[in-house]
């Protein structure tokens, strides 16, 4: 089991190419996921108002999945840290406190201006752009990544699809620099 912990906001699991990457890239053992209760639900709360047609069953089915292949990512009773945490925006207190609770190094959010560096430091934690997250990742174990890459385009149905046409739904989910990146290295993990 990976040792290294990433804590992940809801954001970065709403769009599916960029959740199953990440996910594909825990499985892989690149690092430990965690996440909580309530981001799960943001997440599928979220997903419903992007696609209504898939609020009920097939959000809730992923967020059902996820915990089943994942049965120590879920972070329990981080409830009452959140009174001591101060952020720019209050309602992402419960992410920082369930990250320290589930003892994380980092946080990978898509909204890194919500998680100052300046209070993140004194807690341990650091919040990082899933596009640097990745990037890091790919720098870190480029065969591991890209053969994951591959393994995930391979997996795409309805329609299924290439690894660069991955790498394009990639750039808009917000990774665009992992997308360019990556690309020149699809050659590796064949």
């Amino acid at each position: 089991m990976a040792r290294y912990s990433a804590f992940l906001d809801a954001c970065v699991l709403v769009p599916i190419a960029l959740a199953d990457t990440l996910l594909r890239l825990a499985e892989a053992g690149l690092y430990r996921p965690l996440w909580s209760d309530r981001v799960i639900d943001e997440m599928v709360d979220a997903v419903g108002m992007i696609h209504p047609e898939l609020a009920s069953g097939p959000a809730r089915s992923r967020a059902d999945a996820m915990q089943a292949a994942f049965e120590d990512a879920c972070v329990t009773d981080w409830e009452e840290l959140v009174a001591g945490i101060s952020l720019p925006d209050p309602d992402d207190r419960h992410v920082v406190a369930a990250a320290l609770q589930g003892r994380a190094d980092m946080i990978v959010t898509a909204n890194v201006r919500d998680f100052p560096s300046e209070i993140l430091d004194s807690m341990g934690l650091e919040a990082q752009h899933p596009d640097e997250f990745l990037l890091n990742q790919l720098d870190l174990e480029p065969d591991l990544t890209i053969a994951t890459l591959h393994r995930q385009a391979a997996a795409t149905r309805r329609p299924a699809i290439t690894t660069k046409v991955l790498l394009d739904h990639l750039a808009r989910c917000g990774v665009p620099g992992f997308a360019a990146a990556a690309a020149p290295q699809l050659w590796r993990g064949i």
